[in-house]
């Protein structure tokens, strides 16, 4: 004990004997959400899986159409050479072609046969020559009257698949430390918390970076990846290569990517993950032509809309865009009618509790899921990256 003289002051005491004042619950800082992708999700729909591979089919009206593979100089010459194609099979006897370079109009004589169709030449009178390269696109069918059947022609789906993933965030807290008061209150609760937004923090990067993987398949243990956005989508835009400028678009290239590709497949809605940079080029694009509105709770996320001739794109800034090098210029245009989340059965996300060993003094607990994205179609999405500036 030492005895102390005179005013006595805040200064003299240590922390031991004046802990000063905190928040008694601190402030955890997410950056604006921490999984809007899987919020969406959860609104466009999610189907369980009793497989941890899942398939599914995939199907399009073909484009049926050709391109020749060398001139043809003769007006009147019947056999075109075309380059290899499915689409040739679709040309039987019958079949309407039509250059779309000239305008010369063909009738299919015969099936084609290794990439070289028998044709009669320009139906109406006209002369026209077929230069090499040529677009011939199947413009109908056209039979002489009392005529039989045609040869029938089909198409079937391909297939595609995936895989779920198993994620696992793991929370530990000793006994002693279950029973000590902290001035940020429930260390246990705490770290529960943090950990389930972790974890779905980590399920969100899987499905936009994930590459789909199979690892030890033949064993009892095999190692299962999900394939993520941007290793799945196909129609993929390059800023150092698609403008006149590198990692430069400009107001004009911007609408007719909107016009040619990113709405020339499915919907007239589309949903748009981007990076900083991008909305910042979006805002540039949109000065006194588009109207962005604020949209409350659309798929249960905040959106803007921003509304085109060529459809509407829902914008949301991703934060996750902010923590990932490069993806401020990056922006992931979603057709959400065509993806999906996928969960093994019985094994959505949940909280396992108490997974710790006899002999632990104190407790462990565990948030699982096994889950994977599914993408039903590939052509409706759309991604751009490397977007610096806009001109």
């Amino acid at each position: 004990m030492t005895a102390i003289s005179g005013l006595r002051g805040t200064g003299q005491f240590t922390s031991d004997f004046r802990p000063t004042n905190y928040r008694e619950l601190f402030t955890l800082l997410e950056p604006n959400g921490t999984a809007p992708l899987q919020a969406l999700l959860s609104m466009a729909g999610s189907e369980a899986t009793d497989d941890p591979k899942y398939n599914h089919f995939r199907d399009e009206l073909p484009d049926r159409k050709l391109t020749v593979d060398g001139a043809v100089a003769s007006t009147s010459t019947g056999s075109i050479t075309v380059d290899a194609a499915d689409d040739e099979a679709f040309v039987v006897p019958g079949t309407i072609l039509i250059n779309v370079d000239t305008g010369e109009v063909m009738r299919a004589t015969s099936a084609s046969a290794s990439q070289v169709i028998t044709v009669a030449r320009n139906i109406g009178g006209t002369t026209h020559q077929i230069a090499d390269g040529a677009n011939i696109i199947i413009g109908g069918h056209a039979d002489s009257e009392g005529g039989t059947s045609p040869t029938a022609v089909s198409f079937d789906p391909t297939t595609d698949f995936n895989y779920t993933q198993i994620f696992k965030t793991a929370v530990q807290v000793s006994g002693t430390l279950q029973n000590t008061y902290l001035r940020t209150g429930d260390k246990e609760q705490e770290q529960l918390t943090k950990a389930l937004k972790m974890h779905m923090a980590d399920i969100e990067r899987s499905m936009f970076f994930g590459k789909r993987h199979e690892e030890n398949g033949s064993t009892a243990q095999p190692t299962r990846y999900t394939g993520g956005l941007t290793n799945s989508i196909t129609n993929v835009t390059d800023g150092a290569s698609y403008g006149a400028n590198a990692n430069v678009i400009t107001e004009k290239e911007f609408d007719r990517l909107l016009i040619e590709d990113i709405f020339a497949y499915g919907s007239t809605e589309k949903v748009a993950f981007c990076g900083a940079r991008v909305i910042s080029n979006l805002m540039e694009v949109g000065k006194n032509r588009w109207q962005p509105t604020q949209i409350d709770n659309a798929y249960g996320v905040s959106l803007s809309r921003y509304t085109t001739y060529a459809g509407d794109l829902l914008v949301y800034m991703h934060p996750m865009f902010r923590q990932v090098p490069n993806m401020d210029k990056e922006m992931i245009i979603l057709d959400m009618n065509e993806i999906k989340y996928r969960y093994m059965q019985g094994r959505d996300t949940q909280l396992i509790r108490d997974i710790q060993t006899p002999d632990f003094d104190g407790v462990k607990h565990m948030y699982m899921s096994e889950c994977g994205l599914e993408m039903t179609q590939a052509k409706v999405h759309h991604r751009i990256k490397g977007w610096n500036a806009v001109t």
